[in-house]
């Protein structure tokens, strides 16, 4: 633990200045003490703390109990857990030859990607890792490291200009004085810096949109009432969380324009993997035509994925149902419990998927290739 910020109460947010709330980083490497240090998310709100992590049973444990969480913010940690790997390996044996250090970075790799099955930028920033590694494996180990640390920190450098754009191309879908709905955590605690769904919110509010957003409490890990409304109240953009079971009720009511939320996964068919509950949202908003669109770096975007179908579920403990948030249990013992982590929005309930070059819009299985035809023309040019 290397900081605190503790409530006065226990009814309120911890009193922290928002200048120091917005200096702590979600993630960041440690480089001289070989550790991933992070915000705890699972500490918020009652006390604001960063947890060091120093091996790989930590990063794996870390992620699988969502101290660390949201697609960007996961795959920034990924990536700077297989350097680390990869500096243990090293350290622990300078002389390890080429077959060694592949054979033991691949087990690496495969043992943190167990840690969450629905997230792709898990498995995304792993790959990306793993490509450096083997297309410079041949040099020495010194470069090899260089090299893996430059990657990882530009995963993040990345994440940050990627949920920037997000946020300009959603701003452009909003107007000053709307009504904004999101449901789960996709903000700034989610990723490096602006969020993916909150993107547009923040870039609204920097330049005097007077946005209201309602924020879902985003059962049963709540996420939406411990981060979304933390983040958002200490940003002073106007907030008012709801249970998830009232967005109907705003929506009807006409407090409601637009539906921004983020995701772990996106298919190439446009459905898509979020946080449990989304599409209940999505369902709710097409009754009262309200536009739902999905926040998604084209990271998160998994082209290979034919439909939602083909997107894995994570099943979580039932004990986040019965007894987590309560003081004593509030179910039966032994009742049955079904507690998956996330839900699959259908496409035809989706009015377009904003990433980092653009909206795609229905049919995604015509825009999404567009999308990453502008993504491979922009890279190109940057190479050149």
């Amino acid at each position: 633990m290397t900081s605190s910020f503790p409530i006065s109460n226990d009814n309120e947010v911890a009193s922290m200045k928002q200048k120091e709330f917005f200096e702590i980083e979600t993630v960041r490497l440690d480089d001289e003490n070989s550790a991933i240090v992070i915000l705890d998310q699972t500490k918020l709100p009652a006390v604001c703390t960063e947890a060091v992590l120093k091996t790989q049973e930590e990063i794996f444990d870390a992620i699988y109990r969502l101290c660390v969480r949201g697609a960007p913010a996961i795959g920034i940690t990924a990536g700077m857990a297989y350097y680390l790997a990869a500096k243990e390996l090293v350290s622990a044996d300078p002389q390890i030859t080429p077959e060694k250090l592949t054979e033991s970075l691949a087990k690496s790799k495969t043992y943190l990607a167990a840690s969450r099955p629905t997230a792709v930028n898990l498995f995304w920033a792993l790959d990306r890792m793993e490509r450096v590694y083997l297309a410079n494996r041949q040099k020495n180990n010194d470069e090899i490291l260089a090299l893996l640390r430059a990657e990882c920190e530009e995963i993040k450098e990345e994440d940050i200009r990627v949920c920037r754009a997000i946020g300009e191309y959603g701003l452009t879908l909003v107007n000053d004085g709307d009504g904004v709905l999101t449901h789960c955590n996709a903000g700034r605690l989610a990723a490096a810096s602006y969020g993916t769904a909150t993107a547009p919110i923040y870039l609204a509010h920097e330049r005097g949109y007077r946005l209201h957003v309602f924020a879902d409490e985003t059962r049963p890990l709540l996420q939406g009432a411990r981060l979304t409304a933390y983040e958002l109240h200490h940003a002073g953009i106007d907030v008012t969380l709801i249970c998830d079971n009232m967005s109907a009720a705003v929506m009807k009511q006409g407090l409601v324009q637009v539906v921004f939320v983020g995701c772990d996964r996106v298919a190439a068919n446009g459905d898509t993997a979020n946080k449990i509950g989304t599409s209940v949202v999505a369902c709710v908003a097409k009754q009262y035509g309200v536009p739902v669109y999905i926040c998604a770096p084209t990271a998160t975007i998994d082209m290979q994925c034919s439909t939602g179908e083909d997107i894995p579920i994570e099943q979580r403990n039932p004990s986040e149902v019965t007894e987590l948030w309560y003081e004593k249990r509030m179910a039966p013992l032994d009742i049955k419990v079904y507690n998956p982590a996330f839900d699959v929005t259908d496409h035809t309930l989706i009015a377009g998927i904003i990433t980092e070059y653009g909206i795609a819009r229905p049919p995604f299985t015509e825009s999404l290739p567009r999308i990453f035809e502008k993504k491979a023309a922009a890279v190109q040019g940057d190479e050149e």
